[in-house]
C-alpha cells in the first residue's frame, strides 16, 4: 500500500433544506475513485440508510444524492486533508479538518451524527468549537467493522430518522 498526502477530492453534497449532518472521517480509495461517498460495494452505509427511511437501495450517483438530499440528510467528511495508507484510518496522520460553519449557515443544519470513532474524534477535535452542536458517535458502517452486522447497523442508526 502506498501511502500519500491527499486532498478531498470531491464537495460535500447538502442543500438549503438539509437538517441532519452525516459525518464520515475521509473517502476511501474506492470512494476517491468513484468521487462520490461510501464507494465501497461492502460499505454498508446505502443499505442502512436506504433502509432506515423505507427507499429503494440506490444504485446510481444520483439516485444516491436524491436519497439524501429528499430526506434532509447532508453529507461530509471531517478530514479536509491527510497522509493515509490506502483507505486505513488507523494511517491517518497530519490532518487538516474540513471548516462546516459554510455548510451549517446555508442551510438548515441543527443535528450532526459521525459515521465511526474517528469521524467523531476529529470532530470532536477540530470543528466542534466552531459549530457548538453536539455529535453523535455512530458505528461505523465501513466493512473492517465486522463487530456490527447490518440488522446491528441498521437498528443503532435509527436514532437519525
Amino acid at each position: 500500500m502506498i501511502t500519500e498526502s491527499i486532498i478531498h477530492p470531491f464537495p460535500p453534497l447538502y442543500n438549503e433544506n438539509s437538517k441532519t449532518l452525516i459525518l464520515g472521517s475521509f473517502p476511501s480509495v474506492k470512494s476517491r475513485e468513484s468521487l462520490f461517498f461510501y464507494g465501497h460495494p461492502q460499505n454498508r452505509f446505502w443499505r442502512v440508510v436506504s433502509y432506515i427511511y423505507g427507499q429503494k437501495l440506490p444504485v446510481s450517483i444520483e439516485d444516491k444524492k436524491a436519497l439524501i438530499l429528499d430526506h434532509g440528510l447532508a453529507l461530509w467528511d471531517t478530514i479536509h486533508s491527510c497522509t493515509v495508507t490506502g483507505s486505513s484510518d488507523s494511517s491517518v496522520r497530519d490532518v487538516v479538518p474540513n471548516d462546516i460553519s459554510g455548510m451549517i449557515n446555508k442551510s438548515r443544519i441543527n443535528r450532526i451524527f459521525c459515521n465511526g470513532a474517528l469521524s467523531h474524534k476529529m470532530y470532536t477535535k477540530y470543528i466542534f468549537q466552531s459549530t457548538g452542536i453536539q455529535a453523535v458517535r455512530l458505528p461505523s458502517t465501513s466493512p473492517a467493522n465486522a463487530a456490527y452486522s447490518l440488522e446491528r447497523l441498521i437498528k443503532e442508526w435509527m436514532v437519525i430518522v
